[in-house]
């Protein structure tokens, strides 16, 4: 069983310096990596990703997830790289599909359905493995040469069949865990289910069984591969309290009427009750889904930073 690792996601920077406090608080909880989405009006994933490395002595930093749908491999294969050498080899790539139809309309870029969008990841990842291994520039190689420049590779190697740094690949539907099964080391449930029938990005929280449904596709469908696969779970609430089902019958009528107050106690996408119950939680979630690998958002980084102690 694999030990447990923890994350922290960053949708602001009020200032540098509230930044770099955050960083070394979630250091000092013991987290282990800070993580960036990518959505427009957020922060930009690469600058950040080093800067929490500079605050930090020890933290990896990552993307969860970046949007396949906004790079070109070469420009991204370029960026990564950037960023592993810059912090010394402590990066972790997480891709996803992407699931904001405004923000392609925002951003001039196409608007496609989902398969082909997790098609295009899945080509993304193929093209990135091959970058990383130096291919793709050859026949620019005399010029490159002339001007003193080289295809600039990752310090890691274990991720892309042994060329880049680790890749989490997240989402729900089956094209996209396809690949995470083909491809990831780490694979990321994140919980967030599209509403049918509802404006792209309106969604509604999974449950336990669908969860367990999502964590035996992949297995299935990576064969010897699973042995191998981190799980992450992306923790859409944290509440410390001395009654959970009061809290849950809270959230319930507050904002999750669909599911039952036994679904929400039972869900891994929400945390709830005393710190030892909390730990005892995330020991029983480990046992039953394999999630070893725990996101927060950031508002649930110093909820759940007192936890970590106990696990």
């Amino acid at each position: 069983m694999r030990d447990f690792r923890f994350g922290f996601n960053f949708f602001d920077i009020a200032s540098r310096e509230d930044f770099t406090e955050r960083c070394r608080r979630g250091e000092r909880y013991g987290y282990d990596i800070a993580l960036v989405p990518d959505h427009l009006g957020a922060p930009a994933p690469f600058p950040t990703m080093v800067a929490a490395a500079d605050a930090t002595e020890r933290l990896r930093v990552g993307t969860l997830v970046l949007n396949a749908g906004f790079w070109n491999a070469h420009l991204l294969a370029r960026e990564v790289a950037t960023a592993d050498r810059l912090t010394g080899g402590r990066v972790e790539l997480g891709l996803g599909a992407g699931h904001m139809k405004w923000e392609f309309d925002a951003a001039g870029i196409a608007w496609e359905p989902f398969g082909a969008r997790a098609d295009r990841m899945a080509r993304l990842i193929e093209e990135l493995g091959g970058l990383f291994g130096g291919d793709g520039y050859e026949r620019h190689r005399p010029v490159a040469e002339h001007f003193g420049l080289a295809p600039l590779e990752p310090v890691q190697r274990g991720g892309f069949g042994g060329s880049g740094p680790p890749l989490l690949v997240g989402g729900t539907g089956d094209t996209v865990l396809r690949a995470a099964a083909r491809y990831a080391d780490i694979v990321g449930i994140a919980g967030a289910y599209q509403v049918r029938g509802e404006e792209p990005g309106t969604f509604r929280l999974g449950t336990a069984a669908e969860a367990e449904e999502r964590v035996r596709f992949v297995r299935e469908h990576a064969g010897e591969r699973a042995a191998g696969i981190e799980w992450n779970v992306l923790v859409q609430h944290v509440q410390v309290t001395p009654d959970r089902r009061a809290e849950a019958e809270r959230i319930r009528a507050e904002r999750l009427p669909y599911l039952t107050v036994e679904e929400i106690l039972d869900t891994p996408f929400v945390l709830l009750g005393t710190e030892a119950q909390i730990a005892g939680q995330l020991r029983e979630r480990r046992e039953r889904f394999g999630f070893s690998y725990v996101t927060v958002h950031a508002p649930f980084l110093d909820v759940l930073g007192p936890v970590i102690a106990q696990v």
